[in-house]
């Protein structure tokens, strides 16, 4: 009867204490950017293959991400749309860089293939303004001479949430256009001309797909799952460049880091051969002032991991990866 007792406290503790080891066995939650999604779904794989913490992420775009931060909803938010100093402070957050990587222009016109057609930017915001409403239109021809264009309308796809990859498409629009800067600017949430919208990078590239005419802006990730058919863009220096690994890489190039307030570096539009006009960083959003120390640990292995080890699944999708100095002073200005 000893023994048995023995052998049933026993069984019990070791119960007990497998409970335990569940229970703070960490399971972290992020929410925001679609743009980063394909990114952070990949990481996540990576790290729980490697014993790390199970991560859900929620692509539910940077103005949500940013809120869910900020109301503490979530343990990470993540945003294409870097945030101020100020609002940094206001609400104790930390805000870090993970990847960079190309926002490409996707269309659906008829007889046209993947990165035939060549737009610059005073098309491309014509093409969003409202201005240019038919595919064969003289402006799109002059750019593309011996390119047959169909005589359909243009049906231009936009985000229908509060977007970072709105915010950088916007951004570039304004930076290229004076009149879009005008009358548009850049904000993760615009009043668009017209056209119709779409939840999400995959909403956006899914619409497109769907609509003979359309024309999107997507994370290049979505563009080559779906298949989509891709433009060049008109450079800095006023040649036309392939969206791909090797234009977003020489953009990145041009990333000032030391210079940049709170990482938020400007790619858009820069100097350099081969440059992608449309490059950008996107961003995650920790609490300085965590409240569970075991929830915050697991998010710093998270990013730890993938700064440190998340090279290949990030090359895989077509980002471009940090300097190895930036991802050192991330973890070394990391929230004690």
């Amino acid at each position: 009867m000893r023994l048995s007792r023995v052998l049933a406290l026993t069984t019990c503790a070791l119960t007990a204490l497998a409970g335990a080891s569940s229970a703070q066995a960490a399971s972290i939650t992020g929410a925001g950017s679609s743009f980063a999604a394909p990114l952070y779904d990949a990481w996540a794989a990576s790290v729980k293959k490697a014993g790390g913490p199970e991560v859900n992420y929620q692509s539910v775009g940077s103005g949500a991400g940013q809120n869910q931060i900020i109301a503490r909803t979530v343990d990470f938010g993540a945003s294409d749309a870097p945030v101020a100093g100020a609002k940094l402070a206001a609400n104790k957050l930390y805000q870090f860089p993970t990847a960079m990587g190309g926002i490409v222009v996707i269309v659906n016109i008829p007889g046209v293939k993947s990165g035939v057609l060549k737009l610059n930017g005073a098309t491309l915001a014509g093409l969003y303004d409202g201005s240019i409403t038919e595919w064969d239109d003289p402006r799109i021809e002059a750019l593309n001479p011996g390119l047959k264009l169909p005589d359909s309308d243009v049906a231009p796809v936009h985000r229908a949430d509060a977007s970072g990859t709105t915010f950088v498409f916007t951004s570039y629009l304004s930076k290229v256009s004076p009149n879009w800067k005008q009358k548009f600017g850049a904000s993760t949430s615009i009043s668009w001309a017209g056209g119709a919208g779409a939840r999400g990078n995959d909403g956006v590239a899914a619409s497109v797909k769907a609509t003979e005419g359309g024309i999107g802006y997507v994370e290049y990730a979505y563009a080559n799952r779906n298949h989509l058919t891709v433009t060049e863009l008109e450079d800095h220096d006023g040649e036309y460049v392939k969206p791909d690994i090797g234009s977003f890489t020489a953009a990145a190039k041009g990333a000032d880091w030391a210079h940049a307030d709170h990482y938020a570096v400007d790619l858009l539009d820069g100097p350099g051969k081969g440059a992608w006009p449309i490059v950008a960083a996107t961003f995650v959003l920790v609490p300085t002032n965590p409240t569970n120390a075991t929830q915050a640990r697991a998010v710093k292995d998270f990013f730890t991991f993938g700064l440190e080890k998340g090279d290949s699944d990030a090359l895989a999708l077509d980002y471009v990866m940090l300097p190895a100095s930036v991802k050192s002073e991330i973890l070394a200005g990391w929230p004690k």
